[in-house]
């Protein structure tokens, strides 16, 4: 299930946020995930996380998680952070993992170069995205997510205590042996991982009981070295071979298990399954909600028309001149619902489609635009305020409408198609300029 929005701060909020206060916890991280390049400062789950960016001044800068923290209590920031990484890690199909961290009145940052690390990053700090991570309170969940960061970092670091850790994930669910083994045994053929797939094959086919397999030869020869029990020679070139092989099975198990079992969603299946309308499902009578959303066309949605809409750009909040839009129904259809905003002097006409059979928002950019009217023509502050939105939203930019204090509503990224989308900045001061120039003619 996806979780509730996450707010994003870049630039001068972070700076800001940073001289708040004293005392702060850095801790160092080795990552897979897109890190980004300068700081990103997020709220999660009531807490401010400040990912450190991987560059600073064109230089390399290691990357870090800074959080509030006072001289007594390292260990509860720490623990927050260590949280912290094992979600992100999941969330982004990869891992965040603490490498060390230090403690100081101001936000310093720790540097390991061999521990330290990030091996892929994001082209800004604005395309750094972790909206809507699950908020993980179950103890059971929090232990298995844990579990699964260690095992991922360790996956490319040594495979037989990756193993281990893998295993780990599904052990601590289970009161017993006996349950884990008819689990395992019960959902190997529910993975989809062609490695995993292809050496459950392998084993079956030498005769072997797959689930007994990888706790006496896997977990058991890894974690223990009895002088008759079977081990994991180090020196032995084909236990180590047998490790790496079956890694992949006890890998796919723990993500099965948390994804599946714990129910806990990566960031591709909540962009696959969120309802994006949701925030807004408690502003419309029950029986027209159902019939929109099972793809009817109810006879009236007038609880939609007359609100105030703030339309703002992800993550950088409200564009100035559109934060107060009054919301117009302009058509029903099978499942959907078109409307127009509106500006207060009727300058600026932007129409969405509220897909409620699919929990999608669509915008129009193609329609809409800047209107002249007997009373009122745009000014150069309307030109502006349109070119902000339009550009950024052609060059995939992230749409959001927000009705007083509910959770915004973002809208599909727009593709666009036969054509170069300009620079959005340029693009709008060129907009701005053409309209000085004509106001001067």
């Amino acid at each position: 299930m996806a979780g509730p929005y996450v707010p994003h701060y870049v630039g001068d909020a972070v700076d800001k946020k940073l001289r708040s206060r004293l005392g702060w916890l850095t801790a160092g991280v080795a990552t897979s995930i897109p890190w980004p390049p300068s700081d990103v400062w997020v709220t999660y789950d009531g807490d401010d996380f400040i990912l450190r960016g991987s560059k600073r001044n064109e230089q390399p800068s290691p990357p870090g998680i800074t959080i509030a923290c006072d001289r007594d209590n390292v260990d509860d920031a720490l623990a927050k952070v260590y949280r912290f990484t094992s979600i992100l890690g999941w969330y982004k199909c990869g891992f965040v993992d603490v490498s060390g961290y230090t403690y100081g009145s101001h936000p310093m940052l720790y540097g390991d170069p061999r521990n330290v690390y990030s091996s892929t990053g994001t082209m800004s700090a604005k395309s750094f995205n972790c909206n809507h991570m699950p908020i993980v309170r179950d103890e059971r969940a929090r232990k298995a997510l844990g579990f699964y960061r260690e095992g991922s970092r360790l996956r490319h670091v040594h495979d037989n205590y990756s193993f281990l850790s893998f295993h780990k994930v599904i052990e601590s669910q289970f009161a017993n042996g006996r349950t884990k083994g008819q689990w395992i045994n019960a959902n190997l053929d529910n993975l989809t991982d062609d490695r995993a797939v292809a050496r459950i094959a392998e084993l079956r086919a030498s005769g072997l009981n797959v689930g007994d397999h990888l706790f006496e030869s896997g977990r058991c020869a890894v974690a223990h070295a009895s002088l008759h029990g079977e081990i994991v020679d180090p020196d032995i070139p084909a236990d180590r071979r047998r490790i790496s092989s079956d890694l992949c099975v006890m890998e796919a198990l723990a993500r099965y298990y948390v994804g599946r079992e714990l129910q806990i969603e990566n960031d591709r299946e909540t962009y696959a399954n969120r309802n994006r309308l949701a925030p807004w499902r408690g502003l419309m009578e029950a029986a027209s909600l159902a019939q929109l959303e099972a793809g009817e066309v109810p006879e009236t949605v007038d609880q939609l028309d007359g609100h105030q809409v703030s339309l703002g750009l992800w993550p950088d909040g409200p564009i100035p001149g559109l934060e107060a839009m009054t919301m117009r129904v302009e058509a029903i259809g099978a499942g959907a619902v078109r409307v127009v905003l509106l500006n207060e002097r009727l300058t600026i006409v932007l129409p969405f489609v509220l897909d409620f059979r699919h929990g999608r928002a669509h915008t129009q950019l193609e329609e809409g635009g800047l209107c002249h009217t007997p009373q009122n023509r745009p000014d150069e502050a309307d030109v502006r305020a349109y070119s902000t939105y339009f550009y950024n939203v052609l060059g995939n930019g992230i749409a959001e409408l927000q009705i007083a204090n509910l959770q915004p509503v973002d809208c599909e990224v727009v593709i666009p198609v036969n054509i170069v989308p300009p620079i959005p900045q340029q693009a709008i001061e060129e907009q701005v300029e053409r309209f000085r120039q004509q106001g001067a003619a």
